[in-house]
């Protein structure tokens, strides 16, 4: 068979259908674990009058203002979002993984972080309008303390979607595209990380424990979370959709201009630790959840390959 033939078959191979299916199954495990802490740091994220509490404290607050399954409130389309957008990631990453394996020239993290960066803006584009449904959702019923904001009643997703075209534009699905593409460097750093991380601790055929697994996951994520916070924080207030823009025109101009403003704003009310407002409650839920997906990942792609008699080593 042909390179170009073997590329098509690799981009369409039961393998690569493994994986991103292991990994969405992953994502979603986790997040169903750690879910609570995901709904702190939104909290803190977009009521800017919420005090900036240790975790423990915003939970405590929550559950007491709001009853505990608040903690849960808008599980069902984050998993949703979740599960679709790990899925198209996954389903890239090791698509072009396989397509790159090949090719000369560049070492191997250098070879990493790219595929990462490329998976991360398809998965941009593609998911970026559940995720904006999935936040309007999860903010739905919220007790903010800032009063100025206010909420549209959504159905569920589909009438969520609806109104959101209806009322504000189909434009409106792809808020807060900009800082997710600049954002991409988030898993791609992630992934490079854990890759490498993983070849050393693999390296001479060693077996990579469970609890390995965990710990570099953990590692990987920490760092991307921690030097990409501030755009994430933009990323969720322009997702949440209470930001009206002043700028004039539209385009990458305009939502660059949008990403200072809050930027700046955000500093100047807050501090430049403002910038970082519920990065305790982001590291604790993203860190567990990497770790943790990337166990289950591993394990559910293993299970499967060894069930179907493939008997490979997943290589990364």
């Amino acid at each position: 068979m042909s390179d170009n033939g073997g590329s098509a078959v690799g981009l369409l191979s039961y393998e690569t259908l493994v994986h991103a299916v292991a990994g969405a199954m992953g994502s979603v495990t986790a997040m169903t674990v750690f879910f609570p802490l995901d709904t702190a740091k939104s909290r803190l994220q977009v009521d800017e009058k919420r005090k900036s509490n240790s975790t423990p404290v915003i939970l405590a607050e929550i559950a007491k203002e709001e009853g505990f399954l608040s903690l849960y409130r808008g599980w069902f389309p984050v998993i949703s979002s979740l599960c679709c957008s790990n899925f198209v990631y996954f389903y890239t990453f090791n698509s072009l993984k396989k397509l790159m394996a090949s090719g000369p020239g560049q070492s191997r993290p250098g070879k990493d972080l790219l595929i990462g960066i490329v998976s991360g803006v398809v998965n941009v584009i593609l998911t970026t309008p559940m995720w904006v449904v999935n936040t309007r959702l999860k903010m739905q019923g919220v007790k903010f303390r800032n009063e100025d904001l206010h909420q549209t009643h959504y159905r569920g997703i589909f009438d969520a979607f609806s109104q959101i075209i209806a009322n504000e534009g189909v434009g409106t699905l792809w808020n807060g595209t900009l800082p997710s593409l600049v954002l991409v460097l988030n898993p791609a750093v992630q992934f490079m990380i854990y890759e490498a991380m993983k070849r050393k601790a693999g390296r001479g055929g060693r077996k990579i424990s469970s609890a390995k697994i965990f710990l570099i996951g953990a590692i990987a994520k920490a760092i991307a979370t921690t030097a990409t916070y501030p755009l994430q924080t933009v990323q969720a207030i322009l997702r949440f959709g209470q930001y009206t823009s002043d700028a004039e025109g539209g385009g990458v101009m305009g939502s660059l201009s949008n990403i200072l403003f809050l930027l700046m704003d955000r500093i100047k009310k807050h501090g430049a630790l403002g910038l970082y407002k519920g990065l305790e409650a982001k590291l604790l839920q993203t860190v567990l959840t990497a770790a943790l997906m990337f166990v289950v990942y591993e394990k559910i792609a293993a299970v499967t390959f060894r069930l179907m008699g493939m008997n490979k080593k997943l290589k990364h």
